[in-house]
């Protein structure tokens, strides 16, 4: 049946195209679209659009049923027409319209119609053409789209292989590395992290606030250091130490500030080095260099200090024999304090020798002992201390803990040391707490913590506490031996000192030293 076209019809044809074209989500929906309207608008018996196919520019059909069965006249290559640029010449009475469809000299497709009026009908062909023409930069845009989407994708795909190589780069980094935003929260987290100390897998942390899985640290002291880092934008630099499963660690933590936009601080790196190895050369060395020195010491101290040990000796030999010509009363105090001097002038001595062992160290006779009982006879001995009558004591002791074997002497030196330490750090008053037991982490350990509400110390000299002659007392208050020949005679007992503090709120020191079963050894 022949429709007759008139201009109304052509400009509703050419609107409904229109419309199509603007509203459609998908290409091939749209050009479905677009044939529907001229198969209605003019009474085509059918209409097909062929795309052009790379890399071979071959044409293909814009919809797969368009090319079966294929149309008929197709006497030549479809790609000739990509060739010519032109829609190849067709007999005259053949009904079919075929326009190419081309944008800016690129000759993208065909646009075939067969019309019940035949060629001659000179409206429908100028439909068909303009329908062509509004097809061609949509169908141009589309493959420039898709040339910008590849373009992208290899540029995605270079950026995340880029991605990944850095992300092998600071895995394969020997340090502990994470970074926090401003919010605290961590957005990298490297492969010497998941396999440190605490063992934390990188799923578990990236995203999550930083304190919720760093929990050794106080929150309230690393979020300080961090709002240090972020307020200055300088390089934070420290040395801490660790208990872990095979003994302690040094680690070197250095705080670097990272800006994403060149103006504030957007993020922190944390970068976690072990330096256990070489904190512990450099404590060789230094012994090495300042042994000499500590023997120099130590045999002057002997010659100077033996004879007047010597005359408090004979003194109190002397006034021995006048306890019983006094009261009772008076004569009982004056025999303890005699003994109490007769002890300490001992006490003087075992620290000069102890001051040779230092430098020269030698075998010393340990025995089965029960550490509660150490740790009670320093405390005896430093109650009479005017210092001591300003502090509180609290004991918290394992009253069923194995015997050790050691020095008795030698571990109340150390403890006495660590006591009147702590005195010393809470000038003015303060709690004292005292406490054995065993040791959490290694059950073939006892350990004895002594904790004050002092001062505290200051995280970067932690790594010096125990370095001969480091002290940070007045001059003429301390000599800086104590806390190394302490040291010393636990390291001579194959244990271990741990330092815990905070600026402000007080040090812990723990003493570990292991548990034997036999009767008697040599150090």
């Amino acid at each position: 049946m022949t429709k007759v076209i008139d201009g109304d019809a052509a400009l509703r044809v050419l609107s409904e195209v229109a419309s199509y074209l603007s509203a459609a989500l998908h290409v091939e929906d749209a050009l479905a679209r677009v044939a529907g309207v001229l198969e209605r608008g003019l009474g085509a018996e059918e209409c097909r659009i062929w795309l052009r196919a790379a890399p071979d520019h071959t044409f293909v059909a814009a919809r797969p049923e368009w090319a079966k069965p294929p149309p008929q006249g197709y006497e030549r290559n479809v790609a000739d027409w990509v060739t010519s640029g032109e829609a190849p010449e067709w007999e005259p009475d053949d009904p079919r319209v075929r326009i190419t469809l081309k944008h800016q000299g690129e000759h993208l497709g065909l646009l075939e119609c067969r019309l019940s009026d035949g060629p001659d009908c000179q409206l429908c062909r100028e439909v068909v053409q303009t329908v062509a023409n509004i097809l061609s930069p949509l169908l141009s845009s589309i493959e420039l789209s898709e040339d910008l989407a590849s373009e992208i994708a290899l540029r995605t795909r270079e950026i995340d292989s880029q991605r990944r190589f850095t992300g092998k780069i600071i895995d394969s980094l020997p340090v502990g590395l994470y970074v926090v935003d401003r919010e605290y929260r961590i957005q990298a987290w490297n492969r010497k992290r998941e396999t440190g100390t605490q063992g934390i897998s990188r799923d578990d942390a990236v995203g999550r606030v930083v304190f919720d899985i760093l929990r050794r640290q106080p929150r309230g002291l690393l979020q300080r250091e961090f709002d240090t880092v972020f307020k200055t934008g300088r390089i934070e630099e420290m040395e801490v130490q660790t208990e872990t499963p095979d003994g302690v660690r040094f680690f070197r933590i250095t705080k670097v500030p990272m800006r994403l936009d060149e103006d504030r601080v957007s993020h922190v790196i944390t970068i976690g080095e072990d330096i256990t190895q070489a904190r512990l050369v450099q404590q060789q060395v230094s012994q090495t260099e300042k042994l000499a020195a500590v023997g120099q010491l130590a045999a002057g101290v002997m010659h100077e200090i033996n004879n007047p040990l010597a005359t408090i000796g004979a003194c109190v030999e002397a006034m021995t024999p006048w306890v019983n010509e006094l009261p009772p009363r008076i004569g009982q105090k004056f025999s303890e304090y005699l003994e109490i001097i007769q002890s300490e002038m001992s006490r003087c001595k075992s620290i000069v020798d102890g001051l040779l062992d230092f430098s020269r160290p030698k075998s010393r006779a340990r025995y089965p002992a029960q550490i509660n009982q150490i740790v009670e006879d320093s405390l005896y001995l430093i109650k009479y201390h005017d210092r001591f009558k300003r502090i509180k004591v609290e004991r918290a002791f394992d009253d069923d803990l194995p015997l050790i074997s050691a020095n008795a002497e030698q571990l109340k030196q150390v403890f006495l040391d660590l006591m009147l330490n702590a005195i010393d750090s809470m000038d003015g008053g303060g709690t004292l707490t005292i406490t054995t037991g065993r040791n959490p982490a290694r059950d073939d350990e006892v350990m004895v913590s002594v904790s004050d509400t002092g001062m505290g110390i200051p995280r970067e000299n932690i790594p010096k506490l125990f370095e001969p002659f480091f002290t940070t007392k007045a001059p003429g208050q301390g000599t800086g031996l104590g806390l190394s020949i302490a040291y010393s005679i636990v390291q001579h007992h194959n244990g271990r000192i741990l330092v815990d503090s905070q600026p402000g709120a007080g040090a812990t020191f723990r003493v570990m030293l292991p548990i034997t079963d036999f009767t008697e050894t040599q150090s």
